[in-house]
């Protein structure tokens, strides 16, 4: 099959299993069409609370990575293997506490960015639309 024949069909399925999707789409609360909406105040609430989880895991998931070092470094001088299981499982610890702290921050600077670039590209079409408008008064 030569590959125009190959693209047209594969753009065919792809079409109409667009519009299978789009065309069931469920209604949304209250009877609505279904239609993407973006709530600025929970998503910034949500923002917010990342912000803070953030802010907290900082701190207070560092609270005990001091006494837990110095607890696997007494307990393997007096040679008990637990010392080492103690320190794989702080750096494990230490380590699991950065990743959520790099996701608090990926959530909230992502939620914050979405906001602000919905916020422009409502502005951009709103003087699009209004500059259409003239355009068909003056013609």
């Amino acid at each position: 099959m030569p590959f125009d024949e190959e693209w047209a069909a594969a753009r065919a399925t792809a079409a109409a299993q667009s519009s299978l999707r789009l065309n069931s789409a469920p209604a949304g609360p209250g009877g609505g069409s279904g239609d993407l909406e973006i709530d600025q105040d929970q998503i910034g609430a949500v923002g917010s609370e990342a912000h803070r989880l953030h802010a907290r895991l900082q701190t207070d998931g560092k609270h005990a990575a001091t006494a837990t070092t110095e607890a696997a470094g007494a307990l393997t001088r007096e040679g008990f293997a637990s010392g080492a299981a103690l320190l794989t499982a702080g750096t494990r610890w230490e380590s699991q506490v950065k990743t959520l702290v790099a996701a608090c921050a990926n959530i909230s600077n992502g939620l914050n960015y979405s906001v602000s670039a919905h916020s422009k590209d409502e502005q951009r079409l709103h003087a699009e639309f209004t500059t259409s408008r003239i355009d068909e008064y003056l013609t």
